[in-house]
């Protein structure tokens, strides 16, 4: 049975017949979803933690609270009245978006349940591997150190997850937490490592077998208005497969679009398809999977634009952010790649909350890059803040671009 398509008037900002859309997280991410959806004339708030967030910074109100605090949440919501509510990170009081969707006070994006599951890995780990059946690592949920050594070493005559394996917090995102443990010696610190990263400290980690897996992508799907007779109804769009490389958990390039057997590709979206059909909705999905051959593992999904998803604003005719804005909406989507392309990371550098960033006309002097600095308002050595963007005739031709322009932008303390 088809999915009725859940449309929104469009009218004109700060005015009664405004279509208001609220982001709960305003980072670099929120910040194109931003400008996305104000070019089809939706007025926007940007909430953040705190002040001079990259989305507050353009959108048309800018509120600053503790979204993980249920009361202050529900306040401002209700304060505001926006017609959609669109989470762009995990630390939110979800369960009372789950009642204020209820009550019908607001839709979420793309559902409060799918932002709740999301929320944490342990929702959405089980959902997948224990409901809907889908290959993943295997995996254990612990609450101290002694019960991660005894998930890797194995009890009562039941097979451990052995070593090397992944560690990671139940709440974090962009790879905060996250840890390999290659031997008993590492297991200390690797917890210890999960407490600081988590988003939200309660003491609970999940820990992975290690996939001995040939690349990871991530398949960003989109559920949306279909085409032709199935225009009012949700359709599920894919775009081109995104390689990306990490460094402890956190993407530092990527490139589309990646190369990928015919089987391996079609078992990719038919696991991103189940997942996402199950998650419901409406709105663009990042699905990160594991590859070795034609053989393929679940391993998260993210109901929202990814990270690595940065190098749709070069490659594709729609990028992964205007999708999600169009698909929010009701509007018809264009999944298509315009050119190969790729991006690199430019880290703060430096720890300072006074930045300023030498080297952009080099890094944009090359043909086919660009840039994006995200405005960020503070700077720390290992902060994201900017990246480069390349297009050529092969991904290896754009990731050598992307990297040589990120290498050109030198982020630089202001003395006062």
């Amino acid at each position: 049975m088809s999915t009725p398509l859940q449309t929104l008037p469009l009218g004109t900002p700060l005015s009664p017949s405004a279509a208001r859309v609220m982001l709960l997280g305003s980072g670099e991410l929120g910040k194109e979803v931003l400008m996305a959806l104000q070019r089809l004339g939706v007025e926007t708030i940007a909430v953040d933690r705190y002040d001079n967030a990259p989305g507050q910074q353009v959108a048309h109100h800018a509120r600053t609270i503790t979204m993980s605090d249920a009361e202050q949440l529900r306040t401002l919501i209700e304060a505001e009245r926006p017609h959609l509510v669109v989470p762009e990170i995990e630390a939110i009081a979800t369960a009372e978006l789950e009642r204020l969707e209820a009550a019908g006070v607001v839709r979420v994006i793309p559902t409060a349940r799918a932002a709740r599951l999301t929320m944490d890995r342990e929702g959405i780990r089980r959902l997948a591997a224990e409901t809907l059946a889908l290959p993943t690592s295997p995996y254990r949920f612990c609450d101290s150190q002694a019960e991660l050594q005894a998930a890797i070493d194995g009890t009562d005559g039941q097979p451990g997850i052995g070593y090397p394996c992944i560690v990671k917090p139940v709440m974090s995102s962009s790879g905060k937490g996250q840890s390999k443990i290659d031997g008993p010696a590492d297991v200390a610190a690797a917890w210890d490592y999960a407490m600081a990263g988590g988003r939200v400290s309660h003491g609970r980690i999940i820990v992975e077998g290690f996939i001995d897996f040939d690349y990871e992508i991530t398949q960003l799907t989109v559920r949306a208005a279909g085409h032709g007779d199935a225009a009012q109804s949700v359709c599920t769009h894919f775009c081109e497969p995104i390689g990306h490389l990490q460094v402890s958990g956190d993407y530092v390039e990527s490139w589309q679009p990646h190369p990928m057997s015919p089987t391996a590709l079609q078992r990719a979206r038919d696991i991103a398809k189940t997942i996402t059909d199950n998650l419901g909705g409406q709105g663009l999905f990042g699905v990160e999977l594991f590859v070795k051959g034609d053989m393929v593992w679940f391993s998260e999904v993210s109901p929202r634009p990814h990270d690595t998803g940065l190098v749709t604003l070069s490659t594709q005719t729609q990028s992964e952010f205007e999708l999600h804005a169009r698909a929010i909406l009701g509007l018809p989507v264009d999944t298509s790649l315009r050119s190969p392309g790729a991006s690199a990371v430019i880290y703060g550098g430096v720890d300072t909350q006074d930045v300023v960033f030498d080297g952009v006309a080099d890094a944009l002097a090359e043909p086919g890059t660009d840039l994006r600095l995200f405005g960020k308002p503070e700077s720390f050595v290992k902060r994201r803040m900017g990246v480069a963007l390349a297009t050529g005739e092969s991904i290896d031709t754009a990731r050598d671009k992307a990297r040589r322009a990120a290498a050109k932008v030198k982020p630089r303390a202001v003395a006062r």
